[in-house]
């Protein structure tokens, strides 16, 4: 018998205001980590990072709506049919524009078996969300 599994995304447990769909845990993927973000127009909720404390290079997918991508501080108009490959260590950030902008994001280390995060383990069912009881960012 195959393992398999087929599920809306909106009606994903999500955390981070419901912007941050736990689509790994909830679809049972272990190969690879996967998220979808949806980012409210024009926001800046989304942060600056690099990966360099793990080594995880990252996909980014534009599924709808749009905005830019940055790169090592250079801007990219990002939407849909639009794909961005981010190594480790690269810093990047996601500026959504007028409509918002929803995002899948595939991470793995190269080379390397997957393993799930323990920490943060918002990425797991049933984990607190780490905002719960925050208004959201304006």
């Amino acid at each position: 018998m195959t393992d398999y599994s087929v599920k809306r995304i909106d009606g994903m447990e999500a955390a981070y205001w419901g912007s941050f769909k736990r689509v790994r845990a909830e679809l049972g993927l272990s190969a690879f980590g996967v998220q979808i973000l949806d980012l409210p127009p024009n926001s800046e909720q989304y942060p600056e990072h690099d990966h360099s404390e793990n080594g995880q290079e990252e996909l980014y997918v534009a599924l709808r709506g749009g905005g830019e991508i940055e790169i090592e501080g250079e801007r990219h108009p990002f939407g849909p049919d639009t794909l961005a490959s981010v190594p480790a260590g690269t810093k990047r950030k996601v500026y959504p524009g007028d409509e918002g902008i929803r995002l899948l994001i595939v991470g793995g280390k190269p080379g390397e078996a997957y393993e799930v995060p323990v920490s943060p383990a918002v990425t797991e069912l049933g984990a607190p969300d780490p905002t719960e009881g925050q208004d959201p960012p304006q």
